[in-house]
């Protein structure tokens, strides 16, 4: 078992999620490594300065543009996007995949059971889309008529063809063949992926790569019976034999973070990493490309795995929630609040809009954790700095900053 400290386990899962200490990726090639680095790219229809698969892939990739990883995937077809927990994942992993999609379709005890019930609720109209699929070639939910089509009251359709597709789509049969305005548009599995993807791996085999990417989407991970994990198809029922065979074997390596209660999972082989981190000691393939985090600050998207659903307080003793779906009057500070990194630490928040009629970026609420930062010139540059390119990123063409109390701050970003 390997002890370290927290601030080991906050650069350990920064750097392995591509975050720190800088941008180490660049352009379209860099964006498809940079979603592999991720292990899973979540996916969000929500726009309202940029959608958070596209923040997220600006905070790890120089030379980032809206819509770049839809290039990487549905262009290159380098990946494909699936599951009720909806990410873009590697199309070399189909094989795997398809295991977890043939036993969405069986009624797997670990799988989601909704899925088969759909199935069968609308057989007619899932026969009636597999005849549509192969005339039509592609197919989005758009192309049939409310006035034409059976009324559903599912979270997932309010039409029969509208779930017919959906269902097709979990248990592999069709896949997405691209998306327009973020929907899916799609078409049959075999006009999408590889002809030599289109196959099932070994079920054991499946089993210990779901825990293994698991794991190193987490970096570290207690390996409990977490929702999103159940959503990425990890065999739950299974996991403690599993896990333990994986660290008899060395694929797994036990790991206590000092000031943690419980012990966490990392894999065998980031063994050496950790205690090089420790000794501090960073990896030279981490050595970024352009500034450091320290340099320029960098602003984390809201589903961003490093900060999400309570992980910020866990490794940053940062309260973060994403308010966008709580009610006006119960947000704390507003609706798409985005975290600040600098160097290692989230030292503050902002919320913004983006202002199409005047193509003005808008900061609406600015919050710093240390009060003192607002007089710290190396802050002040790397905020500036951080701005400047998000501003860049986004193509807004200047910058209303009025919400920074901070005069210091405020002429900087400004000035940038």
């Amino acid at each position: 078992m390997l002890t370290i400290d927290i601030a080991t386990a906050r650069r350990f899962i920064l750097g392995k999620q591509g975050l720190w200490p800088g941008r180490r990726r660049r352009g379209l090639a860099g964006t498809a490594q940079a979603m592999r680095d991720m292990e899973y790219l979540q996916l969000d229809p929500l726009q309202i300065i940029a959608r958070s698969q596209d923040i997220k892939l600006y905070s790890r990739v120089l030379d980032y543009t809206p819509g770049l990883w839809e290039q990487a995937t549905y262009d290159q077809r380098r990946f494909f996007d699936w599951g009720g927990w909806l990410a873009v994942r590697p199309m070399d992993e189909l094989p795997h995949w398809r295991v977890v999609m043939r036993r969405e379709h069986d009624g797997d005890p670990d799988h989601d059971s909704r899925i088969r019930q759909m199935g069968i609720e609308h057989a007619e109209a899932v026969a009636e889309m597999r005849v549509i699929l192969r005339e039509r070639g592609t197919v989005s939910n758009r192309d049939f008529k409310m006035a034409t089509r059976t009324r559903t009251q599912s979270y997932r359709g309010r039409k029969d063809s509208a779930l017919a597709l959906y269902y097709l789509w979990r248990i592999g049969e069709v896949m997405t063949h691209h998306r327009e305005n973020f929907e899916r548009v799609y078409a049959l599995a075999e006009t999408v992926a590889p002809a030599d993807l289109i196959r099932e791996s070994d079920e054991d085999e499946v089993d210990r790569f779901l825990i293994r990417k698991d794991v190193a989407f987490a970096g570290l991970s207690r390996m409990n019976r977490a929702q999103d994990s159940y959503h990425r198809g990890v065999p739950f029922s299974r996991v403690p034999d599993i896990r333990e065979a994986m660290v008899d074997d060395g694929e797994l390596v036990v790991v206590k973070v000092e000031g943690w209660k419980y012990l966490h999972y990392a894999l065998g082989p980031d063994a050496a990493l950790l205690n090089d981190l420790s000794a501090g000691r960073i990896p030279a393939e981490w050595a970024p490309l352009d500034s450091t985090t320290t340099d320029e600050v960098v602003f984390l998207a809201p589903l961003d795995p490093v900060s999400a659903r309570g992980r910020a307080k866990v490794l940053f003793d940062f309260d973060y929630v994403w308010e966008v779906y709580k009610p006006a009057d119960k947000r704390r500070y507003g609706y798409y609040t985005l975290p600040i990194l600098w160097g290692d630490r989230l030292v503050g928040r902002f919320d913004s809009k983006l202002d199409r009629t005047t193509n003005t970026f808008v900061i609406l609420g600015f919050w710093l954790e240390d009060e003192t930062l607002g007089t710290d010139e190396a802050f002040a540059e790397a905020l500036a700095r951080g701005f400047a390119r998000f501003v860049a990123f986004l193509g807004a063409d200047k910058v209303d900053a009025e919400a920074i109390g901070e005069p210091l701050l405020r002429g900087r970003v400004v000035a940038s």
